[in-house]
């Protein structure tokens, strides 16, 4: 079996003679092969991001409609009044535990930002220093400075 695609995101022969079809037979399907042949590793990434965004708004429309349908009428009980409670105290530990991780989140969050910020002023006044410091001019001895009439060879 072989492993290998013949069109994949490369340089290989059948995606620049796709390329090249493309091109000639409407400009933007070269132009698509060519982003393809550049860009085409990227698609796995970004078909990853785009579904667990999708799933995550779909997730939280699901959430709201299972509230609304335990909220609204009550189709959700079981018939078995334990494990109905038992479910209501999972379910209210299980909010808790996910507001304690958000709240956890939130929290590294800030720490990240301040780190990277004190970084940046590290890097920055580390740049500051460097700049003033090759933009002082030198102080010299101004004895030294003077020169008499002759003291320079091109004067002769």
């Amino acid at each position: 079996m072989n492993t290998s695609a013949l069109i994949r995101p490369a340089w290989t022969p059948a995606t620049i003679a796709l390329m090249v079809v493309g091109f000639m037979v409407f400009w933007p399907l070269g132009f698509a092969m060519l982003a393809y042949i550049i860009w085409g590793d990227r698609l796995d990434g970004f078909k990853r991001d785009v579904n667990r965004a999708t799933d995550g708004i779909f997730a939280g429309c699901r959430r709201g409609s299972d509230k609304a349908a335990r909220w609204g009428n009550g189709s959700n009980r079981t018939g078995n009044v334990a494990f109905d409670d038992w479910r209501e105290k999972e379910l209210e530990r299980l909010n808790e535990e996910r507001r304690k991780l958000d709240e956890m989140l939130t929290q590294f969050d800030e720490y990240a930002r301040e780190l990277r910020r004190a970084k940046d002023q590290d890097e920055f006044d580390r740049f500051m220093a460097n700049r003033n410091k090759s933009a002082a001019p030198t102080k010299t001895d101004p004895n030294t400075t003077k020169r008499g009439k002759g003291s320079n060879l091109l004067d002769d």
